[in-house]
């Protein structure tokens, strides 16, 4: 045993040595190995950075461009009466004809009788540029019948008024064409909206200095919710 103490002894000096030197080696290729993932995280972040950039930049490249959506609203825009002849009946409801709506038979008519019907009209309105409305008007309804035309036309007076009426005078202005020269007058109506008028000479020249003007107006109210009217220029007051 006594004859490996001193070989050992020898070579403790070499072996600490060694180990030192692995220690070393050790070290550094930990410090590379760091380096090397450091790197290859911030490559890996700027691709995704880029990634996300290009993207956004694709989803905003497809994406088409929306158009403005115009707002519109149905106003009451006019009433008529019919005569009508009662068809079949349906349940509790009868056919009118020729048109052929279908009405409530509240009053026990039989298929056959000649009965007047009031007829409604309403007007999609879309408002553009300038205040200027785009009309598209529906299909006339029938949605009340009568016994009598007197008794009809009670209703429909109630529900279209003639009237007097101070509106706002946008302005007057002439055009030329092919050598002829017409004239307008701009109103503004109750509703907000404007329109405008032909006019002859005199009344250019009597509106021109005007802000204000007398005009008659229909006033058209909704069946359902008198509250809701909407008025039509229908001629100058004077």
């Amino acid at each position: 045993m006594s004859q490996w103490e001193p070989r050992n002894g020898r070579n403790a000096p070499r072996q600490s040595s060694s180990r030192f030197l692995s220690v070393v080696v050790g070290g550094v290729m930990l410090v590379i190995f760091l380096a090397v993932v450091s790197r290859s995280c911030s490559s890996s972040g700027s691709d995704w950075n880029g990634s996300a950039v290009s993207r956004e930049q694709s989803d905003t490249a497809n994406s088409a461009p929306r158009q403005q959506q115009t707002p519109s609203a149905t106003v009451p825009w006019d009433y008529r009466l019919v005569e009508e002849t009662v068809g079949d009946l349906v349940g509790g409801d009868m056919k009118l004809l020729p048109d052929e709506d279908l009405l409530p038979n509240d009053d026990n008519y039989a298929t056959g009788d000649k009965i007047w019907a009031l007829q409604y009209m309403g007007a999609v309105m879309k408002t553009e540029e300038g205040n200027r409305a785009d009309v598209t008007l529906t299909s006339w309804k029938a949605i009340k019948s009568y016994k009598t035309k007197e008794a009809a036309q009670g209703d429909l007076d109630k529900l279209k008024l003639s009237l007097k009426a101070e509106i706002d005078l946008v302005g007057v202005y002439k055009t030329q064409y092919q050598g002829q020269t017409r004239e307008f007058a701009v109103l503004t109506l109750p509703s907000g909206q404007t329109i405008k008028q032909p006019v002859d000479d005199a009344r250019y020249e009597k509106l021109k200095p005007l802000k204000k003007v007398e005009v008659m107006l229909e006033e058209v109210h909704d069946y359902g919710d008198y509250d809701m009217a909407y008025a039509k220029f229908r001629g100058w007051a004077a």
